[in-house]
């Protein structure tokens, strides 16, 4: 911009600005792009994405959150479509790829607005109100669910898992996911609660994942320290130890002069004395197994299997806590503080070796507790197999705390559709138009799961529209291609999944939407010379021979060295 007498004045410096109707559109291109990564990958029929980290890790998988948590995506507007579906994964564990298709359809429909002149606060407030609504409608057609029918919660699990690596037909994952959510369901004043932290799950590559089964206990994946200990141990006595069994370490920094080979041995032999005590401490507590969540000494270890006591080190603290909970035992600090009293019990702690592992199970607890142990030819597999089971979990856990649960296969969608075009004509100002694209819009879910079962989707589309006439639970059967009861087919998902995913989705639109002005850097951060410092620096022989401080600048630096020193 010129200034008074042609000087040229700079506003904004290094920077790149996108303003207007330019930034609104290169941002829903950005945001539909990752939509449009992830579409694929929608219903039971949805495609895998092989995913290459950069240090080659591979990873295999149609879960909207794992694929979008991978991307390395640059735009910002993109990456606030990325933080709906973590938001959706977060607050109830599935329909993360729903999130993400549908923000990227409200997008493309809301440009269709814009270029009709609509201006994007009104194309905001009509979404905002058309989301109002469609919880509304979508919580009045919600069924009524008891954490008692496990049939029905097995059926939750399954539609979760559909297009997953835990589907076949003779896998019972879907009951291994009831059962876990069930024994980490608490009642808090009469309303049901779930915490995650009481699930369990171990993988071990080996076998086929139809080998994978519930454990009544705990399962570690550790073997014990010392090979003179015991096996096996019946009617366990469990301490549980957040400090190292070793000798302690001085407050203080310490010296010693050692100037003779008898000061040595003493020396030696203290070291041992205080080891032995703290092996004595243990033994003495009366405990038959150790779990430590540090390290154990080589002399304590010897001490402790002359005892008769079934040792393991470097227990993760989440292990510890799930042991204290099973067992009844204290997670003890000091090995001053260990009492009789702060141990835990179990019928049986046992090693055994599976595939080309050894773990521990402890069995027989105090109180109630199951591990899922998982099983799969690749660790491929194991990872896709977990991914599924924590959608399963989550989709199980979703409709006992809740009690609702709405037909699956895009049946909510298209009676959304029909219902807030009825909404629509309702409305007297320009709302009226976002809540008709908001309408067209949610449609994209069915269509997209014609579309990746083979189908088309137009005509499925309107076939659904049809049949929701005679019966509003009508929904597309991937498999057949037929408009199907999907409450009678057992295809069903939480209420809590479909809130979520139209809030998540519309959150994120209207967010990107309000964007009007985009201003960017363009300046390059300084590359970092070694130790840290701008190349100029050259480790204090760079600095420009030191001239500003006073030195001459042929000295290069300290104390006049050559350059090339540093």
């Amino acid at each position: 911009m010129a200034g008074m007498g042609g000087s040229p004045i700079i506003i904004l410096k290094d920077t790149r600005r996108e303003s207007g109707k330019d930034a609104i559109s290169n941002n829903i291109m950005a945001a539909r792009a990752v939509a449009n990564a992830v579409r694929s990958t929608l219903g039971p029929k949805g495609m895998d994405k092989l995913l290459v980290d950069s240090i080659g890790d591979v990873t295999i998988t149609n879960d909207g959150v794992t694929i979008l948590k991978e991307m390395d995506v640059q735009h910002p507007a993109a990456k606030m479509l990325i933080e709906a579906a973590k938001t959706q994964d977060k607050e109830v564990g599935d329909g993360t790829t729903t999130v993400a298709v549908l923000a990227g359809e409200l997008l493309k429909r809301a440009e269709m607005l814009i270029d009709q002149k609509v201006h994007p606060t009104m194309i905001v407030q009509g979404y905002r109100m058309a989301a109002e609504k469609a919880v509304q409608i979508v919580k009045s057609i919600s069924i009524d669910a008891s954490e008692k029918d496990r049939v029905l919660l097995e059926k939750i699990a399954e539609t979760a898992m559909t297009g997953k690596l835990a589907e076949s037909p003779d896998s019972k994952m879907a009951s291994y996911a009831v059962d876990l959510v069930l024994n980490a369901v608490e009642n808090y004043g009469g309303k049901k609660s779930f915490d995650m932290d009481r699930v369990n799950v171990e993988k071990k590559v080996g076998e086929s994942t139809m080998d994978s089964q519930i454990i009544e206990g705990i399962v570690i994946d550790k073997e014990i320290v010392h090979q003179n200990m015991p096996r096996r141990v019946e009617n366990a006595r469990i301490a549980l130890l957040s400090t190292p069994i070793e000798s302690k370490d001085t407050e203080t920094k310490a010296e010693l002069q050692i100037t003779s080979s008898t000061q040595f041995q003493q020396f030696m032999e203290h070291e041992k004395m205080r080891i032995k005590e703290a092996a004595d401490k243990v033994i003495s507590s009366g405990a038959t197994v150790v779990f430590c969540q540090k390290g154990i000494d080589d002399l304590a270890q010897h001490h402790l299997a002359n005892a008769g006591i079934l040792a393991l080190r470097r227990v993760i603290k989440k292990d510890l806590d799930k042991l204290a909970r099973a067992t009844g035992a204290t997670i003890v600090t000091g090995l001053d503080e260990l009492k009789p009293s702060d141990l835990g019990t179990a019928a049986l702690v046992e090693e055994k070796r599976l595939g080309s592992g050894i773990m521990t199970f402890v069995t027989g607890t105090r109180n109630h507790s199951a591990t899922l142990l998982l099983r799969g030819g690749t660790q491929q597999v194991l990872n896709g197999l977990e991914r599924a089971l924590d959608d399963a979990i989550h989709a199980v856990a979703d409709v006992v705390e809740d009690g609702k649960l709405v037909a699956g296969g895009g049946a909510p969608e298209i009676e959304l559709a029909m219902r807030l075009r009825e909404y629509a004509s309702s409305l007297k100002g320009r709302e009226q138009l976002a809540v008709i694209k908001f309408a067209e819009a949610v449609e994209i879910v069915p269509k997209t799961l014609a579309e990746n079962a083979g189908f088309d989707a137009i005509d499925k589309t309107i076939e659904l529209k049809n049949m929701h006439g005679i019966n509003k639970n009508n929904g597309l059967n991937a498999y057949t291609g037929e408009i199907q009861d999907m409450l009678k087919m057992g295809v069903v998902e939480p209420l809590r999944v479909k809130v979520q995913a139209l809030l998540s989705a519309t959150d994120a639109a209207c967010l990107i939407l309000r964007i009007d002005d985009v201003l960017a850097s363009t300046k390059t951060p300084p590359p970092r010379g070694a130790g840290g410092m701008p190349p100029g620096m050259g480790g204090m022989g760079g600095m420009g021979g030191m001239g500003g401080m006073g030195m001459p600048p042929g000295m290069g630096g300290m104390g006049g060295m050559p350059p090339g020193m540093f």
